[in-house]
């Protein structure tokens, strides 16, 4: 069985989403899933460089007293997955770009989850800069990736090209928030959904 991931790598929700993804699969254990990335950017226009994350959230939300209900029910929603946000640290927003060429890396050698995790734990738990090139191979070399495989993908246009039409790809198909699953390419599920209803998609479609 096939199951497409749609996720930002400084989308909250999507660490949630993964979460309870991978909380459903455990359910199955004689059935084969086949997991892909599919690299969505919530900030396609994002410069490089990233921005400072106070100016990136009056610039998204007019405020940051107004984005402020919505981060704390993520945090609360994160708490039930016994993942622990401190979004206090946080100081920048990031480019995703390289976060999600090493995330694909990664799922093409059967760590992708792995791989991902380590991200967003960086990002939401640590504070790290995820578009920063040096984190990203110190995080795929902990998963035993190859220093000079990470770096050759990071320099490649064609991989830079990629990521950019999965995320026009997405959003052609009315994709314009994440996380999404697709499921044997006939389901679909939008939002962070718990592993109830993720499990109940599953079993539909086996």
């Amino acid at each position: 069985m096939k199951i497409k991931f749609f996720a930002d790598t400084i989308c909250g929700w999507c660490y949630i989403g993964q979460s309870r993804l991978l909380k459903a699969l455990k359910n199955f254990k004689n059935i084969n899933f086949v997991l892909e990335h599919a690299s969505f950017q919530l900030n396609p226009d994002m410069p490089k460089k990233g921005m400072k994350r106070e100016d990136y959230l009056i610039q998204k939300f007019g405020s940051i007293e107004a984005a402020k209900p919505m981060y704390d029910r993520m945090v609360q929603e994160a708490k039930k997955e016994n993942i622990k946000f401190n979004l206090e640290k946080i100081e920048l927003t990031p480019n995703t770009n390289l976060s999600h060429i090493l995330t694909k890396l990664a799922f093409s050698k059967n760590i992708g989850h792995e791989v991902l995790s380590k991200i967003f734990d960086a990002y939401f738990f640590k504070g790290k800069d995820i578009g920063d090139r040096d984190l990203l191979v110190a995080i795929g070399k902990s998963s035993n990736i190859y220093e000079k495989e990470i770096y050759d993908v990071f320099l490649s246009e064609k991989e830079i090209n990629e990521i950019n039409k999965s995320d026009v790809e997405a959003r052609s198909m009315g994709i314009n928030g994440v996380p999404f699953f697709e499921i044997n390419n006939k389901t679909y599920i939008s939002g962070a959904q718990s592993s109830a209803n993720l499990i109940e998609a599953i079993r539909a479609n086996l």
